[in-house]
């Protein structure tokens, strides 16, 4: 069995290494020349070819690319001939708008998933073998893909043991905002107060844990961050309304010298590690 990953970065390159036993063949495609030579060099894949051949060729079709590109991808796919129950799996951080523009005579062909897996790391030197191991593989809108196509599309995640959940593509996207999308928001925020207000030789000098946790999703690629947050802009920006009402209320109560009631909102926040 073939498979062609489109998009060389840490989550197509992780994908490709992590199933190198599952696949036959593994095709790369990705518009950035140093990627391609990068992923020979890896051994990430076996081959790399052009956007066309590599689709025409695959059995598995996996779009490791920002959500833009993915929906043109989709729309490019709908007009070439493709293997006989060919399965496209797309990797977006959103699914509406992916399952929305998925062209109707493709439709079953794609299962939309988002795999809740990732570092702050990019390209080909940044795959990992294990990324998406017991990680969550959140699928979405099933009943609009077909049968064999899905099935494949576990099977592979069970390959990777990861964990299956199956949920609606709003759903998803009012959740990813929350949990995903609007701490990548913060930290950016956090890195920009810090880097507005401190010089270098103070940050590097006073940096410790909490700053280096807080700030870490900071160094994520702007430029996949930026078609994420355009996607889900209405999510977020309920998200970020959300953090900016908690932030307030604690800026209000130490304002306020409102010692004991801050304790106790600092205890609230504690009950979500007891969930996690």
């Amino acid at each position: 069995m073939t498979c062609c990953v489109v998009g060389l970065g840490l989550m197509g390159g992780s994908f490709a290494l992590a199933m190198r036993g599952y696949f036959d063949r593994i095709i790369g495609v990705d518009n950035n020349p140093s990627h391609q030579e990068e992923a020979l060099k890896l051994g990430l894949v076996d081959e790399v070819l052009e956007f066309e051949d590599g689709v025409r060729s695959a059995d598995v079709i996996v779009l490791a690319i920002p959500i833009e590109a993915i929906i043109k991808a989709l729309k490019d796919i709908s007009k070439l001939s493709l293997k006989k129950d060919a399965l496209i799996i797309d990797f977006g951080s959103t699914k509406e708008s992916i399952v929305k523009n998925c062209p109707k005579n493709i439709r079953k062909n794609l299962v939309a998933s988002h795999p809740m897996a990732g570092t702050e790391y990019s390209g080909p030197k940044a795959a990992i073998e294990d990324l998406y191991y017991n990680k969550v593989m959140v699928v979405c809108d099933i009943e609009e893909s077909g049968e064999v196509q899905v099935k494949r599309a576990f099977d592979i995640y069970n390959y990777l043991k990861m964990q299956i959940k199956i949920m609606n593509s709003k759903e998803h996207d009012r959740h990813a905002a929350f949990i995903s999308h609007m701490p990548h928001i913060v930290s950016f925020s956090i890195a920009n107060a810090v880097l507005n207000q401190e010089d270098k030789e103070h940050i590097v000098t006073l940096a410790a844990g909490g700053f280096k946790d807080m700030s870490r999703l900071a160094k994520s690629n702007p430029t996949m961050w930026k078609s994420i947050f355009k996607e889900n802009k209405k999510n977020l920006l309920k998200a970020v309304d959300a953090f900016e009402d908690e932030l307030k209320r604690a800026k209000e109560l130490i304002k306020r010298e409102k010692w004991e009631e801050l304790e106790e909102w600092m205890r609230e926040g504690n009950k979500l590690h007891n969930i996690m």
